[in-house]
């Protein structure tokens, strides 16, 4: 029992076997409820509630009509999968006593946050999807749209990784008091009664949805703490992802993704086939490749995703405050500039939906996808093997010169 309880509570979990649940329970939760994992969706219409609070008429605004801003984020299935995956988060955090309030190095972060949250908020609604909706769960809806996000990603996660070794970004090392820094954290026995008890009150909760009837909200909840589970246990974020395989050529999540998806594509193309389902298909257009660019040079700026905000908020890191906050306004100033500033017009209206489903057939798309995943996978061994072979190179030169 011991040895249980370390496993799951006192050690991360494997990101493949995190990764893989997630591809699983992703593609079911779309079977259930005809819609997919994802969360900035529901950040632009917290932004939108915002404005509505300080008197602002967000009517005539098209990009909230897009998103369907009925109810509010208590009464969307949208609503409870993104605060169900924040409790899920605390829930395991708690049980595993490592909630501790921790402070970035230096102050100059949290305006990197900021920044780095806009900027990826900003284009992650640019291009209709984030890390989730346009990648993870994107690419096993068989949506063309999925694959530009995901080109356009790598290289704004390139982009960043180079803006953030620069001295300018780097500044004057500081230390302070409650550093985010790695140390041996006094344990406090109240932690996990804490988290039990908050994990039976959300049980509660989600009990007392199904049983008025409220299933939707039910399942929003239900799934939204196991993926909360999941992003914790697994440290899952795709900035990590991509920026360590960019500066120190690590590729376990890069790769653990990739499985993720495969596992979740085949999935889902059962789900469609049996149910008659409609895959969720979004816009190829310029604003795809821009938006995904922006996001992936915004995650690394602001060093997380949204998942790995998420998660990491939940462990008591507070800039990852200003990071959330970043994050809603770009996607809210992003439903503002769709119509005001005429970014629908100039980089969304020529742009069509495409699906493999539809272009080639179910067995079609499926061989596809897991041979574009193939191919994505074989090239983050190559990159792999190039870093660590180029660091090898290096090291001798520099033996040799001295």
């Amino acid at each position: 029992m011991k040895a249980i309880v370390q496993s799951v509570f006192q050690r991360y979990w494997s990101p493949y076997v995190a990764l893989l649940l997630a591809g699983i329970l992703s593609a079911v939760y779309f079977g259930l409820t005809s819609t997919v994992w994802a969360v900035t969706g529901e950040f632009t219409r917290l932004g939108g509630h915002v404005l509505q609070w300080f008197g602002v008429d967000i009517s005539s605004w098209t990009y909230f009509d897009m998103v369907h801003m009925k109810g509010t984020t208590w009464t969307r299935p949208d609503g409870w999968i993104v605060w169900g995956m924040f409790i899920g988060a605390l829930v395991m955090v708690l049980l595993s006593n490592n909630f501790k309030i921790r402070f970035p190095r230096q102050k100059r972060r949290y305006v990197q946050g900021l920044v780095g949250g806009i900027i990826a908020g900003f284009g992650a609604r640019l291009a209709l999807g984030c890390n989730l909706a346009a990648f993870f769960t994107g690419v096993p809806q068989f949506s063309i749209h999925s694959w530009i996000f995901i080109v356009a990603t790598g290289i704004g996660t390139y982009l960043g990784a180079k803006v953030t070794k620069t001295p300018w970004w780097k500044g004057k090392p500081a230390l302070s008091r409650g550093s985010s820094a790695p140390s041996k954290m006094k344990k406090y026995v109240i932690q996990p009664y804490v988290g039990g008890a908050i994990a039976i009150a959300y049980a509660a909760l989600i009990i007392y949805f199904f049983t008025t009837g409220k299933t939707l909200l039910g399942l929003g909840a239900l799934f939204g703490a196991f993926f909360g589970i999941l992003i914790e246990r697994g440290q899952i974020c795709f900035t990590s992802a991509f920026r360590d395989l960019w500066l120190v050529g690590r590729s376990v999540m890069a790769k653990a993704i990739i499985a993720g998806m495969a596992i979740s594509s085949a999935i889902t193309v059962i789900v469609i086939g049996v149910y008659g389902m409609v895959p969720i298909t979004q816009i190829a257009a310029p604003s795809t490749l821009l938006g995904g660019i922006l996001f992936g040079l915004g995650i690394v700026m602001a060093s997380s995703c949204e998942t790995g905000m998420m998660y990491r908020l939940m462990e008591g890191q507070v800039l990852y405050i200003s990071v959330f906050a970043g994050n809603i306004i770009g996607a809210t100033f992003l439903a503002f500039a769709w119509d005001h500033l005429g970014i629908y017009h100039v980089l969304v209206k020529s742009g069509a939906k495409f699906n493999l489903l539809e272009s080639i057939g179910p067995i079609g798309a499926i061989i596809a996808t897991l041979i574009m995943l193939a191919v994505l996978y074989a090239l983050t061994v190559a990159w792999e093997k190039h870093y660590h072979h180029k660091m090898t190179m290096e090291k001798g030169v520099k033996r040799h010169a001295g």
